[in-house]
């Protein structure tokens, strides 16, 4: 079984935090291979001393909704104070750790660039640089790592939330790794150690590991939503529903004005790789489209060695546009959604602009162009892997 960060911090790395006052930014993900939280053996462990949480999107627990601000608390199982880092602000301010010489990091990523949970882990780094304080990071596996890196190189220009640090679509590196290439390759300057794993690879897939997997938000409910987020995604910036208020979010995809055999016919003749596609009915219990009889499609990854998600999304986008008038962008204070996504307007104007041609030849059109500005992030990345 592959050693996590925090199991290595627990039995081998304890010296490193020695005497150090720890602030821990963590959610339900952070947990051994047991399944013991790192929040609970920091506590009750005499080796260190834990004096704050702090938590992320969704929050220390894991129980609030996507987008839903967190206010700050006391965790009823510790009795610490948490503050959140997604309600009143989201970077740590030099008050909530001027008391405190450390930070641990210990959160499950997914691989892909629109998680939010990677730029809590970006915010912290400037802030420990900012007030000379110390930032551990406890490494865990990228579940999808042996994907190749896929979608565009977001511009700086264009960062957001969902979108920053010169990323594409899937960016192919663990937490560690990415801590390390945004420290160094955007001179943040910060005092930042890596807690590694071991007995893991990048060619390793999650099932590999013989670890659990735990849901690091209350819509990543399995590895296989991970596999399929980078392509579905984009359905969060479209009036369709992404499958939210669903037990498969990020695999179901509908609308009420949709043919769900119309439309699965249609994905079927793309004939694209390692995914099929289900005529699917269901009705969110919340979100868009909310106790309303949707129709759609359910994705079934069949191999996840050939499929391309982000281009699997981009067809899927194509051809329920083309199919359907009814089907729209979102705009969230003057601005598309799905460009904030995208880092661009070029998806979405491809798009609108190519109807009547073949989804997966409009998919190929975006896919090709953005994949002349992942060379150059290939070789930064390449600067900053560890295993």
């Amino acid at each position: 079984m592959v050693r996590l960060g925090v199991e290595r911090l627990l039995t081998d790395k304890t010296s490193v935090v020695e005497d150090q006052r720890l602030g821990l930014i963590t959610n339900p993900s952070g947990t051994d291979g047991d399944l013991n939280t790192t929040i609970d053996q920091l506590h009750d462990s005499d080796a260190f001393d834990l004096r704050r949480l702090f938590g992320p999107e969704h929050g220390i627990r894991g129980d609030a909704q996507v987008g839903v601000k967190v206010e700050d608390s006391t965790d009823e199982r510790t009795g610490l104070p948490v503050t959140s880092l997604y309600g009143r602000q989201r970077r740590l301010q030099p008050e909530m750790i001027e008391d405190l010489d450390a930070i641990v990091y210990d959160i499950q990523d997914i691989g892909c660039r629109f998680y939010t949970n990677i730029y809590t882990l970006g915010n912290a780094l400037w802030s420990v640089a900012q007030v000379d304080k110390r930032l551990f990071v406890l490494d865990r596996p990228n579940p999808i790592a042996p994907l190749a890196t896929a979608g565009n190189r977001i511009d700086e220009d264009a960062a957001s939330f969902v979108g920053g640090y010169e990323l594409p679509i899937i960016h192919g590196m663990t937490v560690g790794e990415l801590a390390s290439y945004m420290n160094e390759e955007f001179a943040i300057g910060a005092d930042v150690s890596v807690v590694e794993m071991s007995d893991w690879s990048h060619s390793d897939w999650f099932s590999d590991t013989d670890l659990p997997w735990v849901s690091p938000s209350p819509n990543m409910p399995t590895v296989g939503t991970a596999m399929l987020y980078p392509g579905t995604c984009f359905f969060e910036g479209t009036n369709l529903s992404e499958g939210r208020g669903t037990t498969r979010p990020f695999e179901l995809v509908g609308a009420p004005w949709i043919s769900a055999d119309e439309w699965a016919e249609v994905l079927a003749a793309q004939d694209l790789p390692g995914v099929a596609f289900r005529p699917a009915y269901f009705s969110p219990t919340f979100s868009k489209h909310e106790q309303q009889h949707i129709e759609g499609v359910q994705l079934h990854l069949l191999d996840r060695d050939a499929i391309a998600p982000v281009k699997t999304g981009l067809t899927m986008l194509a051809s329920v546009f083309e199919l359907y008038d009814q089907c729209d962008w979102i705009e969230y204070d003057d601005e598309f959604f799905v460009d904030k996504l995208a880092g661009e307007s070029y998806l979405r104007e491809t798009i609108d602009g190519n109807a009547g041609d073949d989804p997966r030849t409009v998919a190929e059109t975006i896919s090709d162009r953005w994949t002349e500005d992942r060379a150059e992030f290939d070789d930064d990345r390449a600067r900053h892997l560890r295993y």
